[in-house]
């Protein structure tokens, strides 16, 4: 999963970013809502974690801006604003969620699970022969055995169960896994891959040559 945080406070910034990363979350951060656009706009995310009360374009309008173009990625506000009428206007100018700061991290990240899941749809359970995939928990369970991945090898794993049949390139799949800040590893995702392949069985991760990877699409 990425996501895009968009969060003026340095110290409630750099701690969503540690939480999400200790996750296997990617993050790209700015600190403006004058950013937000011009950032969704040039890479592809799963959700966007918006404060309200940011410099030079307030969140409000970031949304309404979003709304307003027909975009319909998970927006998760983050703000002090605690008042009824407040929370109120986030949700009518397009929040799918709300959280009152101080919140708990892991709330966070529960919440952020649960908005991308149900953008993508489906059931949460990923089953494919001997493997099934609970992408709210993420278990991973071979034969009912539970196998355990790198937050590495489920990144990239997540990436491919969030459109299976669908083939994602190497490219792709760097961006899911590196933030504007991370450096990209010479054959990273080959790496990773052979990761998966190894746990998961060797053809769990189908190689389209010349194209990327998938997963089968099932059900």
């Amino acid at each position: 999963m990425k996501v895009l945080l968009a969060e003026d406070d340095r110290m409630i910034g750099e701690n969503i970013q540690i939480a999400l990363e200790g996750e296997g979350i990617t993050v790209d951060w700015v600190r403006d809502g004058a950013a937000v656009e011009p950032a969704l706009s040039a890479t592809a995310y799963d959700a966007l974690l918006l404060d309200l009360g940011l410099p030079h374009k307030d969140g409000i309008d970031v949304l309404r801006s979003l709304r307003g173009a027909g975009m319909l990625l998970p927006v998760l506000v983050l703000t002090a604003r605690e008042t009824v009428p407040e929370r109120v206007l986030g949700l009518k100018a397009g929040a799918d969620d709300y959280l009152v700061k101080p919140f708990d991290l892991e709330e966070l990240i529960a919440r952020l699970h649960a908005l991308v899941r149900r953008a993508r749809g489906g059931d949460p359970v990923y089953r494919n022969g001997s493997v099934s995939v609970n992408l709210d928990t993420r278990q991973v369970f071979v034969d009912e055995s539970q196998v355990v991945l790198s937050s590495r090898e489920w990144a990239v794993l997540d990436a491919l169960l969030a459109r299976p049949g669908a083939i994602l390139s190497r490219a792709q799949l760097e961006e899911k896994l590196y933030g504007w800040s991370g450096e990209v590893e010479s054959n990273a995702i080959e790496v990773y891959i052979h990761g998966l392949r190894k746990k998961l069985g060797q053809h769990f991760v189908v190689n389209v040559r010349g194209l990327g990877y998938m997963v089968e699409k099932t059900g």
